[in-house]
């Protein structure tokens, strides 16, 4: 496969690849370094991309292995989760502010779900992944990347409502 060939594939994706090794990992220069770790490989393996299925999917699983097995080495001791692309400019201030206090909840809330409900959940309601794509990039079941997303959701939801009716939790 050609350099461009090669930019046609991956280029595409390459922003959810980075948007999934931020949620992974703490920073933004985190995330670039393994984003541009992961190209790299993809680069040195461009001659076997027909023979992948989905080049998206692979590149997505390379980017979360790559990322958890940063989070398991010595030199993550102070990696955590951290993500927000909202933006919208014709909202008050006060609604601005209500905004990033709840997505820094969520996050906060996030953080505290088991690694398998966290990708489930950012691959699903960041990325818009669809369950049979998840199910591959995960190697779990559609059935079980279901009810991940339910218990993820459904996790959050708790939280979030608690939250809004004890006051800060």
């Amino acid at each position: 496969m050609q350099q461009s060939d090669f930019l046609k594939v991956v280029m595409p994706f390459k922003d959810k690849l980075y948007r999934m090794a931020k949620r992974l990992l703490v920073s933004t220069e985190e995330a670039e370094d393994a984003t541009q770790e992961i190209l790299l490989k993809l680069w040195t393996k461009n001659k076997d991309f027909e023979s992948y299925k989905n080049v998206e999917a692979f590149a997505m699983t390379m980017t979360k292995n790559f990322c958890l097995d940063r989070l398991k080495s010595k030199q993550a001791g102070n990696l955590k989760l951290v993500h927000s692309n909202y933006q919208d400019e014709n909202t008050s201030l006060q609604r601005q502010l209500e905004t990033k206090d709840s997505i820094g909840w969520v996050q906060k809330i996030m953080e505290d779900l088991p690694e398998q409900q966290k990708m489930v959940l950012q691959l699903r309601d960041v990325e818009d992944y669809d369950f049979e794509e998840i199910s591959e990039m995960l190697n779990m079941q559609p059935t079980a990347v279901r009810v991940t997303l339910s218990r993820a959701r459904k996790a959050v939801r708790e939280k979030l409502l608690q939250k809004h009716s004890y006051g800060i939790g």
